[in-house]
């Protein structure tokens, strides 16, 4: 029975370990500091084509019995592109969940690129087939991402590569590509499916997201955020003594954390960990669509389940933080269009121990 039970503890610390192991090596993202594009498709009718778009095919927003809230749909090959008009900077992240979807009965995902690239955003058509003046176009096919980068001073293509994994139609993805100067990660869910340190070429202002699409892919996209910058978590927490993070989410209406919370988190806990005297007041904003009183009960649930998720998955002793909800009440944005309500919903943590000295 010892033996046993020595097996079955060694076991379990194993894949214990290959868990954390894979969460720390290939889902490390961490989202923009500001906040400069965001669209979940609810400024405008059922059926019409966002304005915050530029297309030269056809989409129109939707709705979906398994997937609850508004979707802007492809239904018509082309380029799709945000018209984010604020630099992106050096540093930035794109977020949006994706929804694979074909007119052709495929079961994967097939027909669609995506593009981060350096051009001219009132003219889609520069550089014709190879968009702007340099980029990386990343597709999915049936087993594989592959990727190759491009540029003018390249004459064109120069790097290429793939990556293992299969999106599958009719399934949900958390998508987020986190730009670094040259390199550039992608996720699919909590998966980081490419990594590639020079994959954007040097020289060039990185400052277009686009969608290319076939006849035959009309994938669903929602909840498109672009931010810029990227949040020194550290300096931040102890030296400034505050921090607000766009980087911890929930389900609509809801305080359950979505699993894309866990880099910011886990970079918290572990400021909190290496600064044992830290204490911190965690705030949850809303912002203020719906019931006043409605939204200050959420922020409060919010507040408290990263309160509970901080000590039950990091180990940070409930003694060391404190709770709060604020609703709707301390806006950073007016609340009239949708990236100023995405300011808004937010998470801030508090040092209460006042600022501190930075450890190395």
């Amino acid at each position: 029975m010892k033996r046993f039970l020595f097996a079955f503890l060694a076991a379990a610390q194993v894949v214990a370990a290959q868990d954390e192991n894979y969460i720390q090596s290939k889902y490390d993202f961490i989202p923009g500091e500001k906040v400069i594009f965001y669209d979940e498709f609810t400024t405008e009718n059922l059926g019409d084509f966002p304005a915050a778009w530029n297309t030269s095919g056809s989409g129109e927003i939707v709705t979906m019995n398994k997937f609850p809230g508004r979707w802007f749909q492809l239904t018509k090959g082309g380029y799709f592109i945000p018209e984010a008009r604020e630099s992106f900077s050096e540093n930035f992240t794109i977020e949006f969940d994706l929804i694979p979807r074909s007119a052709s009965g495929m079961e994967y995902m097939d027909g669609l690129d995506l593009y981060v690239l350096s051009g001219t955003l009132d003219d889609p058509m520069e550089g014709g087939a190879i968009p702007g003046k340099s980029g990386i176009r990343v597709t999915p096919t049936f087993d594989a991402v592959t990727w190759t980068n491009y540029s003018e001073k390249d004459g064109g293509y120069k790097d290429h590569g793939s990556s293992s994994f299969q999106f599958k139609i009719n399934e949900k993805y958390h998508m987020a590509v986190w730009v670094q100067k040259q390199r550039i990660r992608i996720y699919a869910n909590e998966s980081k499916i490419l990594d590639l340190p020079r994959g954007l070429i040097a020289g060039y202002t990185y400052n277009i997201f686009r969608l290319q699409a076939s006849d035959e892919a009309t994938p669903a996209i929602g909840n498109f955020r672009i931010a810029a910058g990227f949040p020194d978590l550290r300096n931040k927490l102890l030296k400034e003594g505050k921090l607000v993070t766009y980087g911890i989410t929930f389900d609509v209406n809801a305080d359950k954390l979505k699993p894309e919370s866990y880099a910011t988190l886990k970079e918290i806990a572990d400021v909190m960990k290496e600064n044992s005297t830290v204490r911190l007041k965690i705030v949850g904003h809303t912002d203020a669509d719906g019931d006043e009183g409605a939204n200050l009960e959420l922020s409060k649930r919010r507040a408290l389940a990263v309160k509970n998720e901080m000590n039950s998955r990091f180990a940070i002793a409930i003694e060391r933080l404190e709770t709060e909800g604020k609703g709707e009440s301390a806006p950073i944005a007016p609340n009239d269009t949708p990236v100023n309500k995405a300011k808004n919903r937010r998470v801030e943590f508090i040092n209460l121990s006042g600022a501190m000295p930075l450890n190395k």
